[in-house]
């Protein structure tokens, strides 16, 4: 039973602090759906999102506004969408069609993303999901809310190279087919291994094999009041130890998350849907006061990139978790602490002084929740470069039994330095190229499979 009063403390926090609900996003299986008419799949698809969705925002707003807490997004997280293009194989103008559909679909119900126009190819590669992969390009530019993600590894099976090397070249040609807003469309796809699939956040929510028919998941994210609580612990205790540090991140991740299954829970009782899982994720926007960097700067790294900054990645994201799973037995999704760069003001900065290099969110990643997120690249960057930047994340993903992800976003035009602003929620940044750009080619082009780890053999 969860009780009011538990959240008070955190509801104290609101105004001040940032907490949110970053985003109530509702999963809906579309396979029912299939048809092996282009025309009538779309239409089909257009029906069951607009019937299942269209009290989603109404509730949202309903509850949030009980409780005093603001829900920042409503999204939707759809089954794979390559599944329903088995039957239309090569078509790219029925891939493009389908994802309008989902588009016009965002519109009609005020849904703000859309995720799961998606591929599961860390093993092999249906026609039904190449024929999704080729139509990124077209069908990113030609949509405002459509989202997608690539699955290309797993620990058990190990990382679909070849898939790699295709989904790299779509990146580039979706960054120069939305060249008019600086690559933005490549900022809608984000490349996973070990993709979770019961994530609530862009762009890689999906409702995977496995999930109900349609279901409530909910993404809480509270950087600001972790920070506001270290100010004040550090206030009362200068001289505190990492072990007080990580109890008080412990139990503020209690609070926020606390918040989150009451709100999840109310808006799936009043939509007539199950409740799914809480994603505790710290998830930052481009205001001051609601970064992850800042808590890191708050630990005692005053220059983000200094030794010791991966160090406090981890301090954060294990004591985040820890506070979550005590107060939620529903925890899941990518639970724990991002690293977007544009989406996170002190990361950006970091990285635009040159403390803070890829590389280095490189080993960061090893620790975090997901991986390189939102970071800038010339527009001119090799596609054997991002794929072995994907191939670096996904190593790092499949060895350690770990989510990792790659959304990175060519910029037609802009070389090293260059400062792109994509407004809102997704932020600015500076372009900004790996330290070592060339060299890897010969390795990406050998394709296949890089097999999985030995200690995949767990049965």
């Amino acid at each position: 039973m969860l009780e009011t009063s538990d959240l008070s403390a955190t509801l104290r926090m609101i105004g001040e602090e940032n907490l949110d609900v970053r985003t109530v996003t509702l999963g809906v299986n579309l396979n029912r759906c299939v048809s092996d008419s282009p025309e009538q799949l779309a239409q089909r698809v257009y029906d069951r999102l607009c019937q299942t969705a269209e009290r989603v925002v109404p509730v949202a707003n309903e509850v949030g506004a009980r409780y005093g807490v603001q829900i920042v997004n409503k999204r939707l997280a759809i089954s794979s969408a390559s599944i329903l293009l088995e039957r239309h194989a090569g078509n790219l103008d029925a891939a493009v069609a389908l994802a309008k559909a989902m588009d016009r679909a965002c519109e009609t119900v005020g849904i703000d993303l859309l995720g799961g126009y998606s591929a599961a190819v860390h093993k092999g590669m249906t026609p039904g999901e190449r024929t999704l992969i080729e139509s990124l390009p077209k069908a990113l530019s030609a949509t405002k809310h459509v989202c997608s993600s690539i699955n290309i590894g797993t620990t058990k099976a190990g990382i679909n190279a070849g898939a790699v090397d295709l989904v790299s070249r779509k990146i580039l040609e979706t960054a120069e087919a939305t060249k008019e807003q600086r690559g933005f469309g490549a900022a809608k796809i984000v490349v996973f291994a070990n993709q979770p699939e019961d994530n609530p956040f862009m762009a890689g929510a999906l409702l995977g094999a496995g999930e109900p028919d349609t279901v409530i998941n909910v993404g809480v994210s509270g950087p600001g009041v972790v920070k506001r609580a270290l100010d004040r612990l550090f206030a009362q205790n200068p001289n505190c130890t990492l072990d007080e540090i990580a109890e008080e991140i412990k139990h503020t991740a209690y609070r926020v998350t606390r918040v989150g299954e009451l709100i999840g829970h109310e808006v799936a009782t009043l939509l007539g849907v199950p409740f799914g899982i809480l994603d505790l994720a710290l998830a930052p926007t481009p205001r001051v006061g609601d970064s992850v960097g800042e808590i890191y700067q708050a630990m005692g790294i005053s220059k983000l990139g200094a030794p010791g900054t991966t160090a406090a990645v981890m301090l954060l994201n294990d004591a985040v978790k820890k506070g979550g799973s005590f107060a939620s037995s529903a925890v899941g999704g990518l639970s724990g602490a991002f690293i977007p760069v544009m989406e996170d003001h002190a990361i950006e900065e970091a990285c635009t002084a040159g403390t803070l290099t890829l590389e280095k969110l490189e080993a960061m990643t090893a620790v975090c929740s997901v991986g390189l997120d939102m970071f800038l690249v010339p527009g001119d960057i090799a596609p054997e470069t991002i794929a072995g930047m994907i191939l670096d994340e996904a190593a790092i993903g499949v060895t350690n039994r770990k989510t990792t992800g790659v959304r990175v976003i060519p910029v037609p035009g802009a070389k090293n330095g260059d400062y792109v602003n994509f407004g809102g929620l997704f932020g600015a940044g500076t372009v900004t190229s790996p330290v070592c750009p060339d060299g890897s080619a010969m390795f990406v082009r050998h394709g296949g499979h890089i097999p999985a780890p030995i200690h995949s053999l767990s049965n």
